[in-house]
């Protein structure tokens, strides 16, 4: 892989960050809202099923559009991931009385409005205290980002391996502080324990380990109701409860790989190449098999977690390589991000410093 030599001038990634930026993000959220009440107040009254997926319709299709408005890469991304994403997955379910929406009675528009935007899900263990809850930890993920970034300074230096671990890092850091950042609204309005979002994937013992106990959790936990299990319902008659268990592991990451390709498209706005999508398909098929191979050896044959565990990462970072960071790379995504980065830092220290 060849490693992009950043071509802009130092501010111009972050000149995306701006008042301008930040007023177009008010537009998008102040079109969000009502649209939400129309789901709290109307669709909702509507018989589930195809009744109330027409009156939710349109709904499903602004959120598509509304991350178009934004183009800096922290308030496109998370936007787009909160509505056109988990959003709409939500609502989807919704429609047929499924997923965290739904319950009888209808929770306080609030708590409604709060569990579709935000990437929360209370914790059915009230007690629970996970390492990701801990400010100690978040902080210190903070100052590691903050010095991945720095890095990225004598990138040109480097061996191309060196730097796309940097950016695995950035990709992981980043989300995980986004994702918890964005989840305070929800502490403060529940007041209950959250899942959390990350389970500190670098521990992750297999493909199956990783995608669904570990990385970015509030995925598995919509796109299992949403697509593995009415996959597995539908063709376990047809082809038996094995292959549709491999069916709609598969089914799930081509949908996943799909709403990726049309994140990156949020970020680029370049058409998309399908390598996104053809990286999760690869993925769906591996894991699958990881899965039946497990079950063929069960009790006869176990590899140790520490040949396992590295064995993983180093596939899913290989693959990333090759499939994932090539698009983020030639459309100019990393500097962008870099440039928000040092745009928001310049802004601080003229504030408070």
């Amino acid at each position: 892989m060849t490693v992009y030599h950043s071509t802009l001038p130092p501010n111009s990634a972050g000149n995306q960050m701006n008042d301008g930026e930040f007023y177009r993000l008010a537009e998008v959220w102040t079109i969000a809202i009502p649209l939400i009440a129309y789901s709290y107040y109307f669709a909702s009254k509507i018989p589930k099923g195809i009744p109330r997926l027409l009156a939710l319709f349109p709904v499903l299709f602004i959120f598509l559009l509304l991350p178009l408005n934004l183009r800096s890469f922290h308030l496109c991304g998370p936007t787009a991931f909160f509505l056109s994403w988990l959003g709409n997955f939500k609502l989807l379910l919704f429609a047929f009385d499924l997923g965290p929406l739904f319950s009888s009675p209808l929770p306080s528009f609030l708590h409604f409005a709060a569990t579709l935007c935000l990437p929360i899900k209370i914790s059915s263990h009230k007690s629970e205290i996970r390492r990701n809850g801990n400010p100690i930890v978040l902080c210190l993920k903070v100052l590691l980002l903050a010095i991945v970034v720095r890095l990225y300074d004598y990138r040109n230096r480097m061996d191309p391996a060196i730097v796309s671990v940097l950016y695995f890092l950035h990709l992981y850091f980043g989300i995980e502080i986004v994702l918890a950042v964005c989840s305070l609204p929800g502490k403060a309005i529940f007041g209950a324990p959250f899942e959390p979002q990350f389970d500190e994937p670098y521990l992750s013992t297999s493909l199956q380990d990783f995608w669904s106990r570990r990385w970015n959790l509030m995925v598995p936990s919509i796109l299992r109701p949403a697509v593995y299990d009415p996959t597995r319902i539908i063709t376990s008659r047809a082809f038996g409860r094995r292959w549709a268990q491999f069916l709609g592991m598969v089914a799930t990451f081509v949908v996943s790989g799909l709403m990726h390709e049309l994140i990156f498209y949020y970020f680029t706005r370049a058409p998309p190449t399908w390598e996104v999508t053809c990286f999760f398909v690869l993925h769906g098929f591996c894991m699958a098999a990881e899965v039946a191979a497990k079950a063929a050896v069960a009790g006869l044959w176990n590899i140790h977690p520490m040949v396992s565990g590295p064995i993983s990462l180093v596939f899913l970072m290989a693959t990333a390589r090759w499939l994932m960071l090539p698009q983020l790379i030639r459309n100019g995504v990393v500097d962008k991000a870099i440039g928000e980065y040092y745009a928001m830092a310049h802004f601080l220290k003229g504030k408070f410093i």
